[in-house]
């Protein structure tokens, strides 16, 4: 029995020698926890939709009064001014806004007239609780217009809302391919960077590298550097394949392959760069392992790959300003459910790659030329 018992003691010590992986192992549930709880269900909220009135006569001025009170009172959506329908919908379509709603130039004469005034709502249905939410919101605004107030009941004619979507119906395979690929990436990020650089380290390899004259930066990038070809090659794999399994309309279009192909680049990078940042002092193997579950939980699931960010509370949503999974998977929502152009994505590119240099740099001044 008392060999077995040094056994459980020899055990327990090397436990506590590792303090980081108490605190990642009773930290891990309660992450996973808060995130979750918080991420699916809640009410979507400040939503941009651009009005373009056509029309200004006193019944386009009444249903715009009534879009305002609606923004002002429940926040699910918030109202941008457009006078031109061009650019509102070059906007909806590069996700600056989330709808259109159209209020046509013969609106106030057909309902004079009595004959059949109709309004708008463009939206961008490659995010379905989204459209959901603005459909029904303006919903209800049309409903509030309406039952008026009996003075302007004499008018008679009622308004109703066409909702037209501009893209064609999206599954949700679809819906969740953007964030798949970003955590295919992630996940060779993890195995083929993190893990096996602190395997690396802890058997020993590391220290032909230190007798070399080689410096800190060439060093680090070299890591990055392959990390990133391993995560290309995996991203690229499921952007392809996935793309053919969920559906993708043309999913081998050349100039979109190219599209996806810098996204996958430039992901890949900034997120080698914050597994070695994150790596750089760190020794004991087992640490990447349980690091990885609370990454996996704190990074996806802010980032919009699953359910909206309008739906998040407030502190959900600063934790997704600064994920690199948000712009990725932005991007990779732009590029495979919109088929759109560098425009559209430009901050994201802009993001990812400011994270890259500084994770790289912060990474280079930390690592240690020591043992």
């Amino acid at each position: 029995m008392h060999r077995t018992l040094a056994i459980i003691e020899r055990e327990m010590r090397r436990f506590r020698r590792s303090p980081m992986l108490i605190i990642m192992s009773m930290m891990m549930p309660i992450v996973q926890l808060v995130i979750l709880g918080y991420a699916f269900g809640g009410n979507v909220k400040h939503l941009k939709i651009a009005i373009v009135d056509q029309d200004r006569g006193l019944p386009a001025v009444r249903v715009r009064e009534l879009v305002n009170a609606a923004a002002s009172g429940n926040r699910t959506f918030d109202i941008v001014d457009y006078g031109d329908a061009g650019v509102a919908l070059n906007d909806l379509r590069n996700g600056r806004v989330n709808g259109v709603l159209t209020i046509p130039p013969d609106f106030s004469h057909r309902v004079h007239a009595k004959n059949e005034p109709r309004l708008a709502l463009i939206e961008d249905n490659t995010d379905s609780f989204v459209s959901a939410s603005m459909a029904a919101a303006m919903g209800q605004v049309i409903g509030a217009y309406n039952t008026a107030a009996p003075s302007t009941v004499r008018l008679d004619a009622k308004p109703a809302l066409d909702v037209v979507e501009i893209y064609p119906y999206v599954p949700y395979v679809q819906y969740l391919l953007p964030g798949s690929i970003t955590m295919s990436i992630f996940m060779m990020v993890m195995i083929g960077g993190g893990i096996i650089y602190i395997d690396d380290k802890a058997r020993g390899l590391h220290e032909g590298y230190l007798v070399t004259p080689i410096s800190r930066l060439e060093l680090i990038g070299g890591f990055n550097l392959s990390g990133t070809l391993k995560a290309v090659v995996a991203g690229m794999f499921l952007v392809v394949v996935g793309s053919l399994i969920a559906g993708i309309p043309n999913p081998l279009d050349p100039l979109r392959l190219v599209r996806l192909f810098v996204v996958v680049l430039v992901t890949s990078f900034a997120l080698i760069s914050m597994m070695f940042l994150m790596m750089v002092r760190v020794s004991d193997p087992l640490l990447p392992r349980a690091l990885f579950g609370v990454l996996n939980t704190l990074l996806y699931f802010p980032s919009g790959a699953v359910y909206p960010q309008q739906g998040f509370p407030g502190w959900m949503q600063a934790i997704a300003i600064v994920d690199p999974f948000t712009y990725a998977v932005h991007a990779f929502k732009s590029l495979l459910l919109k088929n759109t152009g560098f425009e559209a994505i430009t901050t994201d590119l802009v993001f990812l790659s400011v994270f890259s240099l500084i994770s790289l740099s912060l990474a280079t001044m930390l690592f240690r030329r020591t043992l």
